[in-house]
């Protein structure tokens, strides 16, 4: 699920390797010439791209100025190896699978556009209890189980910083458990964890099934947090900037789609992800979803305080510069 992707990537010679193969699997040898980007996506959450995919017909050079090869994975971690390795032109990233893939594998790379974040007034990634629980406040932490998504998730950056400041070492004072986002309810609801995470959907369905409190969120830490991002690697942008652009053109034409027609959106995502109609109505493009860029601009004020929370908190090695991933044209949103 979306931040499963956040998984901080350890970029060995063998994981390249599988990442490579992984990859070219599911690419054509059509994938070499220039006219056709490779395009690795996940889910959830990319709804640019999966109207992209699923309403073609409403994209004019789509198909026919240019082609694109799109290659499902997991999270970004592995589309990250799958860069350093040349397989992948393009890809979905969160700012800690960017960050890791420029220091440990020397990733070279801009950032074209933004897929989700978080800003006043919409949903923030929260930590939960049950309503019964006797935890109150962060302070009450101490000494619990708490869960996260999984280990070395970009969430736990600003997460820990905020349990810091209210007096709880994440290092010492909790003890940290591996839920997923899917199983994270249960986990709470059972007592596997005594605080627990929840984003969307699965936020909305325990919230509509009652029982639980939210204790904290991530906005409580950082407002104006950016989740997920596109892409592109340094060399084949260089190479190809008018290929490119007609990918960011789309994009920023498929965020406007997605956002102007909701009921056609519901679609869309459905044949995607596979997800009912009905529940995907409860939250998507509503209030308490993630916030969306009108033209999918990326928020690089943003992401440098991601990347500063990151070096603060010690999950990444050495500061990093978000102007060294901008590039002066290529970025949405493109009209």
């Amino acid at each position: 699920m979306l931040f499963d992707m956040f998984r901080k990537p350890r970029l060995s010679k063998r994981m390249i390797k599988v990442a490579v193969i992984a990859g070219t699997a599911f690419v054509s040898a059509a994938a070499v010439a220039q006219e056709v980007i490779r395009v690795g996506w996940t889910i959830p959450a990319e709804e640019a791209k999966y109207w992209m995919m699923r309403r073609m017909a409403e994209f004019a050079q789509l198909g026919k100025a240019y082609k694109i090869e799109w290659v499902q994975f997991q999270g970004t971690a592995p589309m990250v190896q799958a860069m350093v390795a040349g397989s992948l032109d393009c890809s979905t990233q969160a700012p800690l699978s960017l960050a890791n893939g420029a220091i440990q594998g020397g990733l070279q790379a801009y950032i074209i556009a933004q897929h989700v974040g978080e800003r006043p007034g919409s949903f923030s990634v929260y930590w939960a209890v049950k309503d019964d629980s006797p935890i109150k406040t962060i302070a009450d932490m101490k000494g619990k189980s708490v869960g996260t998504n999984v280990f070395g998730s970009g969430i736990m950056g600003p997460m820990f910083l905020l349990l810091k400041k209210n007096g709880v070492d994440p290092a010492k004072d909790i003890r940290l458990v591996e839920t997923g986002f899917p199983g994270s309810e249960d986990a709470i609801r059972t007592g596997r964890v005594d605080v627990g995470v929840l984003n969307q959907p699965f936020a909305a369905r325990a919230e509509g099934k009652g029982g639980l409190r939210k204790l904290f969120s991530l906005a409580d830490q950082q407002q104006n947090i950016v989740h997920i991002l596109e892409v592109c690697r340094k060399e084949f942008v260089d190479k190809n900037p008018d290929l490119v652009k007609h990918y960011v053109r789309d994009l920023t034409s498929g965020m406007k789609k997605a956002l102007a027609n909701r009921d056609e959106t519901l679609k869309v995502v459905n044949e995607v992800i596979k997800a009912p109609v009905e529940v995907l109505d409860t939250y998507l493009l509503k209030p308490n979803d993630f916030a969306r860029e009108p033209g999918a601009a990326p928020n690089f004020a943003g992401i440098q305080a991601m990347f500063d929370i990151y070096t603060e908190s010690g999950m990444i090695k050495e500061k990093l510069d978000v102007a060294r991933f901008k590039h002066a044209s290529v970025v949405a949103p493109i009209e």
